[in-house]
């Protein structure tokens, strides 16, 4: 479906889910003069260019004030602007074009009333500070600890389908339109903002290229309390990952995404951990982060015995010195401790835990790096236990 085709369903949406009567108002109050934005100078809303229109489509309008459309504006449904400051973009990267080709140009985010200059102060000026049009994922993430911008199609498809409501504002280019036309359907009957921007501003958004033309800010999920985990685990096979150290986002996004592949019940985070969800992560998970839970320990000898209270056995995984995992009997209920990406697991912790766990290999490089060493732990425990081979 062409970009235009799929805009033109969106403006439509609001109209569809209506009941008949109030079908037959909107359709009433569509006969009056288009609705006017005043932030658009005056113009009608459908008459700007897709990209320079800072807002969602009117929806409805407040039939009792139909007839008198000067008095509607205030009534109707436009998006609020997502960032202000952003640039808007029309293809040449210019300004919307002045009315009649003189006078004032018209500012699309509104005019402001005219102020009498204030008298100039005897004091020096402070320099100005040069400010982004959009707002850094840093200071994004500094103004709102609640949420997290994420990138990439997968990881974005997969907040959409297992949890839609912590979806707070969307970006993505023209081109993502028809792969995501149910999700904007979403954002329109949810009121949630959205926005066309170009790759510049998307790579800026994302401060990544490899945002694959979509970004969004979710709320982020606070990790469960291990007696909350615990208590809501199925009776049998169980395995988890204990992780002790690792930092890397993209090895943490990688273990997502082989934790969701081999069904993962957990990642552990020891106290005081400030591993967490970033958009990186997410994006090398590529939706694994939505199927795997995050569970934060209390102190490690608590975290321990409480594990074992629910028939965990505890396994070290050591470059060298442990027990083949191919050969060792592995238990039904397990959790995997995985070590920091260049130190390794704490040897006096490896000695406290139940097992300890090597993978054989050729001798011909030190080790695999921590995301490839879990994937082959977990796939040991999958197989030996989930698949009953011996």
């Amino acid at each position: 479906m062409a970009a235009a085709g799929v805009l033109q369903m969106l403006r439509a949406v609001g109209h569809l889910n209506l009941a008949p009567a109030e079908r037959r108002n909107v359709q009433h109050a569509s006969a009056q003069p288009p609705c006017t934005d005043h932030r658009a100078g005056g113009l009608p809303s459908a008459s700007l260019p897709v990209r320079q229109r800072p807002y969602r489509y009117c929806n409805t309008i407040d039939t009792q004030t139909a007839k008198r459309p000067e008095a509607a504006v205030p009534h109707c449904k436009q998006l609020e602007l997502l960032d202000p400051t952003m640039t808007q973009h029309d293809g040449r990267g210019g300004r919307p074009p002045r009315d009649g080709g003189s006078g004032p140009s018209h500012n699309p985010w509104g005019r402001a009333a005219p102020r009498t200059p204030a008298p100039r102060s005897a004091a020096p000026r402070a320099p100005a500070q040069h400010t982004s049009a959009v707002t850094p994922p840093a200071a994004a993430a500094s103004g709102n600890a609640r949420e997290v911008r994420l990138y990439g199609i997968n990881a974005v498809q997969a907040v959409f389908k297992a949890r839609p409501q912590a979806l707070r504002k969307l970006y993505l280019s023209e081109a993502r339109i028809p792969q995501f036309k149910a999700l904007l359907a979403w954002c329109v009957t949810q009121r949630i903002g959205y926005r066309v921007v170009d790759e510049a501003d998307l790579s800026k958004l994302a401060a990544s290229a490899h945002h694959e033309g979509i970004v969004a800010e979710v709320l982020r999920v606070a990790p469960q309390p291990l007696q909350e985990w615990l208590a809501a685990l199925p009776q049998g096979p169980v395995l988890a990952l204990w992780l002790d150290g690792v930092g890397n986002p993209h090895n943490f996004g990688a273990i997502l995404r082989s934790s969701a592949h081999f069904g993962v019940a957990g990642l552990l985070l020891p106290a005081g951990s400030t591993l967490g969800l970033s958009g990186a992560a997410a994006r090398v998970a590529e939706g694994g982060a939505e199927a795997v839970p995050l569970v934060q320990l209390p102190d490690t000898a608590t975290a321990m015995a409480q594990l074992r209270q629910a028939g965990f056995a505890i396994a070290a995984t050591l470059v060298d010195g442990g027990q083949d995992v191919f050969a060792a009997a592995l238990p039904q209920r397990l959790v995997y401790v995985m070590g920091a990406e260049s130190e390794g697991m704490d040897r006096a912790f490896a000695r406290d835990c139940d097992l300890q766990l090597s993978i054989r290999g050729s001798g011909k490089v030190e080790s695999l790096n921590v995301a490839s060493a879990t994937a082959v732990f977990q796939a040991a425990w999958h197989a030996r236990v989930l698949n009953g081979e011996h």
